[in-house]
């Protein structure tokens, strides 16, 4: 017994244990929802619903595990969200502008962003929670000076691709008067799976990825294998910045507004997923696929929250601390499981 559970151990890198247990879990809260709570949660399109609304999330969290793969970490990206939502909105809206301008415009902030940040944390040598809690206030005061008022956006070509749907297969429901209702995702959706998809192939296939997860690892032992470090660090931080300019506009998609509080705790959301989904603070550890899955374990267990009658805000925060001890400690057990294995090999 004991043997067979080394050779499982060995078989299993750090980040496929540690997604394997955020997928177990997710699948258990989400069973565990459909049998005691039923109602919605046994439709196809809640699950399509979480989605929907979390796919900028999806989007930011996921460039959030790049960074916090390669050792670092950046705290703007629910400011830079807001931003380019607002941005956006006014361009649309004062301006006469189009749609390919304003994603554009989304491209641009999270270039800008990425540029200077992964500039300052790579070349500069500064603590990435210093540089980006800096451009999180940055971002939001500007957001503020662009424009003070929420509004929303009456730009009827931006108001129609809000509007698209695009309809899942054998997925549809029966409502109460007896009609198909097809079961459905927003083009924001699409535009996560996609990200999703092609940042799973740059972590797993190319020499790229390789890198993040050794200077994340272990910077000097990077540096001493002939990576360089501080381009790969100022490229996690570009490539966060660009996700965020995105997801930044896969939000504005979603809610076709521009406002000052537009994210807020965005950020922390985004970390917190990140851990969830198997990604550790320490760095060179995570999973963009177990990324998806925290940002679905965090959603679901905030609609078991509200569908159990706890509407008050603190519960939501209370739960999700819970989540994030739980993981803390899954993953604290875990690693520490392994290494026993490894040293008694």
């Amino acid at each position: 017994m004991e043997k067979s559970k080394k050779n499982i151990f060995k078989k299993m890198n750090d980040s496929n244990l540690l997604l394997t247990i955020t997928v177990i879990i997710f699948f258990l809260m989400y069973i565990g929802a459909i049998v005691f709570q039923g109602g919605g949660f046994s439709k196809p399109q809640m699950f399509f619903n979480i989605l929907n609304a979390n796919a900028a999330l999806i989007i930011t969290a996921c460039g959030m595990s790049i960074v916090m793969i390669s050792g670092g970490i950046d705290i703007s990206v629910g400011g830079v969200v807001a931003l380019v939502s607002m941005c956006c909105a006014v361009y649309l809206d004062y301006h006469d502008g189009s749609i390919f301008g304003s994603i554009m415009i989304a491209l641009g902030i999270g270039l800008l962003y990425g540029l200077v940040q992964g500039f300052l944390v790579a070349y500069l040598d500064i603590q990435p929670f210093i540089v980006s809690l800096a451009g999180m206030f940055f971002a939001r005061g500007m957001t503020t000076i662009v424009n003070t008022a929420p509004f929303n956006v009456a730009d009827e070509e931006f108001t129609a691709l809000k509007l698209t749907r695009i309809n899942v297969p054998f997925m549809g429901s029966v409502n109460k008067k007896g009609i198909y209702v097809p079961a459905y995702v927003e083009i924001g959706v699409i535009v996560a799976l996609i990200i999703m998809v092609l940042l799973f192939v740059v972590l797993k296939w190319t020499k790229l990825g390789r890198s993040f997860y050794a200077v994340g690892g272990n910077a000097q032992s990077a540096l001493m294998m002939g990576i360089n470090v501080r381009r790969t660090k100022f490229l996690s931080h570009l490539l966060c910045s660009i996700l965020a300019g995105i997801g930044g506009y896969v939000y504005f998609l979603h809610v076709g507004s521009g406002a000052a509080s537009h994210a807020m705790g965005m950020e922390m959301n985004a970390i917190a997923s990140s851990i969830i989904g198997g990604t550790m603070l320490t760095g060179g550890v995570g999973n963009i696929i177990g990324t998806l899955f925290g940002v679905l374990s965090l959603s679901t267990i905030q609609n078991i929250v509200a569908s159990a009658g706890l509407d008050d805000a603190w519960w939501t925060g209370i739960t999700i601390a819970a989540m994030l001890c739980i993981f803390l400690l899954i993953q604290s057990v875990v690693m520490s499981n392994k290494k026993k294995l490894v040293f008694n090999r």
